[in-house]
């Protein structure tokens, strides 16, 4: 496994190479954007660490960039910053971040961060069912990971990604928000009900649902939870 360590300071992209590299992942570091992803077009890291306050531009800008081209947008990211208002989480969310962890940290909680997040990847191509879940409009295909709405592919983050795929292998059920987290993340995840609306947030304007239409592809459930509808 490769990791791609962005941080320009380079005390802590040391701090974080070494614990890594004890559970025997393979690094590289970036001190800039540029950096950053020349080596993820170049090296195609299984998971990129990218903070949010570099030179020469915004890890959030990073991000973007990599969910837009074609050839590294299905990297997991993972942002460590300093920034810790509720503003910055959500929109590094909303762009596609599969984690967030803020400064100062853990080691031991950055690497069961890692962990979870390659977990989640390699069940992803490691599903227990090669067949297509169609619903409505929506192919979900588990073993391509890959998602396409009357025939258009739907680009989605790995965890917009893992949300719509359990809630459509059990379409017509409900689940609370800890459920959700719990089902794709593990029971011991620490986050918040708010980053899994703004999950469902994002899968609903990629393929243009709306909660306020009469037949909504994810239903809200006020003070329970979501669910998928079929027609």
């Amino acid at each position: 496994m490769k990791i791609l360590i962005v941080d320009d300071e380079e005390p802590i992209r040391e701090l974080i190479k070494y614990n890594v590299e004890k559970q025997k992942y393979e690094t590289f570091t970036a001190e800039n954007g540029q950096q950053a992803l020349e080596l993820c077009r170049n090296k195609n890291p299984d998971l990129v660490i990218l903070d949010l306050m570099l030179p020469d531009m915004s890890g959030l800008d990073i991000c973007r960039i990599i969910r837009n081209d074609s050839s590294i947008k299905n990297i997991p990211i993972i942002m460590v910053t300093a920034k810790t208002e509720d503003s910055d989480i959500v929109t590094g969310l909303e762009l596609g971040a599969d984690d967030y962890v803020t400064k100062p940290f853990s080691p031991k909680v950055l690497l069961a961060r890692i962990q979870s997040v390659l977990r989640r990847k390699g069940e992803a191509f490691r599903s227990n069912s090669d067949e297509d879940i169609k619903i409505r409009s929506l192919v979900i295909s588990p073993l391509k990971h890959k998602v396409t709405q009357n025939g258009k592919e739907v680009e989605l983050s790995a965890t917009e990604f893992s949300i719509l795929e359990f809630l459509a292998r059990h379409k017509g059920q409900v689940f609370s928000r800890q459920q959700i987290i719990n089902a794709v993340k593990g029971s011991s995840y620490p986050v918040t009900d708010r980053s899994i609306d703004v999950q469902i947030l994002g899968i609903r304007k990629k393929i243009g649902d709306s909660p306020e239409s009469s037949n909504p592809f994810i239903e809200t459930l006020r003070g329970v939870g979501y669910r998928i509808c079929e027609e």
